[in-house]
């Protein structure tokens, strides 16, 4: 699913993205900081789900959310550091999903959004293949053996895969364990890299080391000390 974070506060907005992606790594998040950002983004990415913070400098984040209501299928949360009845209503008069008052708890943001923890997915084939793939991650783990253990082609999973989650299950399974050695990095600092490698269920440590460099812009060295900053 395409989720859309708005707020033009840059430290609120990372937050809430690292605490969204740790709890639904198969997301996709985009952000913006003001509303051309997000109409920008809109217009490029079929975002299923918006965030918005009220205020927003130009546009409001009532007034983006008014324009954002051509797009049929977004549903939108509003977002705001003031307990206000006013903004309530407004929000309630545009048609928001939800209303979220900062700072943000994260077992109220994660019970308004565990409703869109699917949301993409129609089939129970993809959701069996990812309860699969979230529970084996670590392990030798290819498209052949997880269709043998749904009991259907691979072929037809691969299709149906890519259709409802917008992405191949290669991809998906790569950026899922880099994910999860993300984590281990954080949490586990005398835990060596190439066991955090192996963990996450890559075969080689330079391959592991390579594909982290291209979805995160750094080695999984320099990730592990920028993170202790």
């Amino acid at each position: 699913m395409h989720l859309l974070l708005v707020d033009d506060e840059p430290l609120e907005l990372e937050q809430l993205e690292y605490m969204i992606s740790e709890q639904y790594p198969y997301w996709t998040i985009h952000t913006a900081a003001d509303a051309s950002q997000a109409l920008k983004i809109l217009s490029e990415h079929p975002i299923r789900l918006s965030l918005l913070d009220i205020q927003l400098p130009g546009k409001s984040g009532i007034e983006l959310g008014m324009e954002m209501k051509k797009y049929e299928h977004i549903d939108i949360i509003m977002v705001t550091a003031f307990q206000s009845f006013n903004y309530a209503q407004a929000s309630l008069r545009l048609g928001a999903k939800d209303y979220l008052t900062k700072p943000i708890i994260e077992e109220e943001l994660f019970h308004v959004l565990d409703q869109y923890k699917y949301a993409a997915i129609q089939s129970h084939i993809v959701q069996e293949a990812l309860t699969i793939i979230h529970e084996q991650f670590s392990e030798k783990l290819s498209l052949s053996s997880l269709a043998n253990q749904i009991h259907i082609n691979s072929t037809y999973l691969s299709r149906k895969f890519h259709e409802e989650m917008g992405i191949s299950f290669s991809e998906y399974l790569n950026d899922f364990r880099v994910q999860a050695a993300q984590r281990l990095l954080r949490q586990e600092s005398e835990k060596s890299i190439s066991s955090i490698s192996e963990e996450c269920g890559f075969s080689s440590q330079h391959y592991f080391s390579s594909l982290f460099k291209k979805q995160t812009g750094c080695t999984p060295r320099e990730y592990r000390i920028r993170e202790k900053v």
